[in-house]
């Protein structure tokens, strides 16, 4: 397996609306055991395609709060689609493609997603916690929207600034 690059908040591609997957074969299947990889390496509990520059929807998750600890359990979502958001939770989040910065989001406190699974079985999940706030998220990035956009536009706008002053200092 591989460690992909994960692109950050100035890349275009992650405004992008994400192609869906036609056919999953052996080479979709490696480009999403890279990306949990990926995920594990970074750490985080999602990574979205576009965040490693591809344009099509597949995304990962692990939602274990410690895979080292606990074991890993990660979910490979291809065509990720949300049927059924309920109630409301804030929590802090965190991006991948936006390192450092995290802030309270306002999500749904429960999820029904279905998705198509490695083996091009269609599943659904029901969920709520850290599974339910990471589908969310990571369902938003095939969609071409970061977790910043659901924040008011001056706490956007500061995360922006924010990040661009940390690229600053680490290109030095």
């Amino acid at each position: 397996m591989a460690i992909l690059k994960i692109v950050t908040l100035s890349d275009p591609i992650l405004r992008v609306k994400c192609t869906p997957v036609a056919h999953i074969d052996k080479k979709m299947i490696k480009v999403a055991e890279d990306m949990v990889e990926t995920m594990y390496a970074a750490p985080g509990v999602g990574l979205a395609a576009n965040q490693v520059g591809l344009n099509f929807q597949l995304a990962v998750v692990d939602a274990t709060r410690d895979p080292e600890k606990y074991g890993k359990n990660p979910i490979i979502l291809f065509n990720p689609k949300i049927l059924e958001l309920s109630g409301k939770k804030t929590n802090e989040e965190g991006c991948l493609s936006i390192p450092g910065l995290f802030e309270e989001v306002t999500r749904a406190a429960k999820v029904k997603a279905t998705y198509t699974d490695q083996n091009g079985k269609e599943q659904i999940v029901e969920t709520d916690g850290l599974l339910a706030q990471a589908l969310q998220h990571e369902i938003d990035h095939l969609n071409g929207k970061l977790y910043i956009d659901h924040l008011s536009s001056i706490k956007r706008n500061l995360i922006k600034k924010k990040f661009k002053k940390y690229r600053t200092h680490e290109a030095e």
